[in-house]
């Protein structure tokens, strides 16, 4: 009897069980849908955003230039929805292999300017993309003539409105601009973004303020100061490459390639002091107080001293870097790489493309 009693109350107990058995499937069938509508939602809103930000409201035509010198190519970019004829800003590039994008880095900027009926003319850098040559084998006069090559073809073009057409340019080409203007006095404007202004003195405040950041000892800073002096007395007698290699006891990794050696020895006496007289439009400076590779102030200080206060004007960007980023990417490579990719837009100081802008509609 006690037996039978047992089997009948674990029958009962199997029984009570059951429908917990039946639900718990579907519990986990309904969290496991849940969960993968959230990550669904997750990724859609990522998507979405990145498409957003990649997204450009500009129309964008590729561009070949015939020149004495070989074929230079680059991007045309026009403002969407609009017939024209537009302004211009052409682009001047900075140090390095610069393609006609900047990496897409210049697309924030072409959005910004179309926004305000500007199209926007960026060129490969000789030996990049499409174009013929070598741009370590470029004085400065060679890269303003590159220019005037592409201001002299933009004239020709029915969007554009050749009375119209200014510059833009970052870092070196600070040496390249002032040279445009000699031989092109009716550009209408000139935007210039921590343009340098002499190759030795601002060589020697970047290499001083790299070392300083790096946490570098006075007596480091000095050895490497000593270094470079050589290194500049030897371009001052013209030195070859071999020279160069033989005298200064850097290794492979450290010294600069033959073609650098080329470059630099073009290059090294380049000073735009005297030649901020040839502005005769207006002049929008564009500083970054973050910046190591340019000191800012004396930057400013001879610009203001050598062009007249009716041509100048000038904006200070307390936090922004050499390249006009936001505080929080200056100490982060890691972070302006994800950002370039995901949200390029919300790369640059949030002073600099409204400043751009606003001086545009002078």
């Amino acid at each position: 009897m006690e037996r039978r009693q047992a089997i009948e109350d674990q029958n009962q107990i199997a029984e009570q069980r059951k429908p917990y058995k039946q639900i718990q499937p579907s519990l986990r069938r309904k969290r496991l849908w849940i969960t993968g509508a959230v990550m669904l939602a997750i990724v859609a809103t990522a998507v979405a955003l990145f498409l957003v930000q990649n997204t450009f409201r500009f129309d964008e035509r590729q561009v070949s230039i015939e020149t004495p010198e070989g074929i230079l190519t680059g991007v045309l970019v026009l403002p969407k929805n609009s017939s024209g004829p537009f302004g211009l800003v052409v682009f001047v590039h900075g140090d390095g292999p610069t393609n006609a994008t900047y990496d897409d880095a210049y697309k924030p900027l072409w959005e910004a300017f179309a926004e305000e009926g500007y199209a926007s003319l960026s060129l490969d850098k000789r030996g990049v993309g499409g174009s013929e040559g070598n741009w370590l084998d470029q004085s400065m006069e060679d890269r303003a003539r590159d220019t005037r090559y592409a201001i002299e073809w933009a004239r020709a073009q029915p969007e554009i409105d050749a009375s119209h057409i200014g510059l833009w340019g970052a870092s070196q080409a600070g040496w390249v601009i002032p040279k445009i203007d000699r031989d092109e006095p009716d550009l209408a404007f000139h935007i210039l973004v921590a343009p340098a202004v002499n190759w030795i003195r601002q060589g020697r405040y970047n290499t001083r303020k790299e070392l300083e950041q790096s946490g570098a000892s006075t007596a480091d800073i000095a050895k490497v100061e000593q270094e470079d002096a050589i290194v500049l007395e030897l371009l001052k007698q013209r030195a070859t490459y071999e020279e160069y290699r033989e005298k200064v006891a850097l290794s492979d990794e450290e010294a600069v390639s033959q073609d650098r050696w080329t470059f630099i020895g073009k290059n090294f006496e380049s000073d735009s002091t005297d030649e901020l007289a040839n502005f005769k439009s207006p002049v929008y400076l564009v500083l970054g107080g973050q910046d190591i590779n340019v000191d800012s102030d004396n930057t400013e200080a001879v610009y203001r001293s050598k062009i007249p206060k009716s041509l100048l004007d000038v904006q200070r960007l307390p936090e922004a870097n050499h390249s006009m980023l936001k505080p929080q990417m200056v100490d982060s490579k890691l972070w302006t790489a994800l950002t370039a990719i995901f949200m390029p837009k919300q790369l640059f100081d949030k002073g600099y493309l409204s400043g751009m802008r606003e001086f545009l509609r002078y």
